[in-house]
């Protein structure tokens, strides 16, 4: 497959995933089910500093799980988004979460240069990765712009990469590039799909 014919297999897929997932019916209780299953997993359990993401418009839906992992006594560690890169916030309240552009619940301004707010991507123990479109072989892809590639490109070689999606969200193949980060599982409200992570 060319480079070209790739690209636009990717964004058709991205087209019909955004479609699919737009259509996903009581996201609320659909996404309940996928995150019961990411605690369930031992690597959720065994894990102490996990990143969680903050959902935002039509994805697997977190926040209703956060105020349950900042219970349970694990860090709990979300990213946003400053001039293209995910920096990561320790997050200990939800009180430290306001909406920010594009209504997205992010941590307040006030917070983010405080220095222990501040964690390194080697802190991570595992990391729950949000994505538009995946595939069996743990193969995904976003909105295009690589802010979690280059965050993924960081983490620790043993650090669990975990994806949330909706059953509607999973394809026969997305076609990957050299730089392109494997899954180790993808959750789904249906199964838990074993990827092939980044040992290739």
């Amino acid at each position: 497959m060319s480079m070209e014919q790739l690209s636009e297999r990717k964004t058709e897929i991205r087209k019909l995933a955004h479609a699919a997932r737009k259509d996903q019916t009581n996201k609320d209780e659909v996404s309940q089910q996928i995150t019961t299953r990411v605690i369930a997993l031992p690597e959720y359990q065994a894990a102490n500093c996990v990143m969680w993401y903050v959902d935002v418009r039509a994805e697997a839906r977190t926040r209703h799980a956060l105020p349950q992992a900042l219970e349970s006594g694990k860090n709990v560690v979300i990213p946003y988004c400053v001039d293209g890169e995910l920096e990561l916030f320790h997050l200990q309240s939800m009180d430290e979460l306001e909406t920010g552009m594009y209504k997205i619940l992010e941590p307040r301004e006030d917070l983010r240069s405080v220095d222990a707010k501040r964690i390194d991507v080697s802190e991570l123990d595992l990391i729950l990765v949000p994505g538009v479109a995946f595939d069996a072989r743990g193969g995904r892809t976003g909105h295009g712009k690589g802010y979690y590639d280059k965050l993924l490109e960081n983490a620790k070689a043993e650090t669990p990469l975990i994806a949330l999606a909706f059953e509607c969200q999973m394809f026969d193949e997305i076609p990957m590039q050299d730089h392109d980060i494997f899954m180790d599982k993808v959750v789904t409200e249906a199964k838990v799909y074993e990827g092939i992570g980044r040992s290739e």
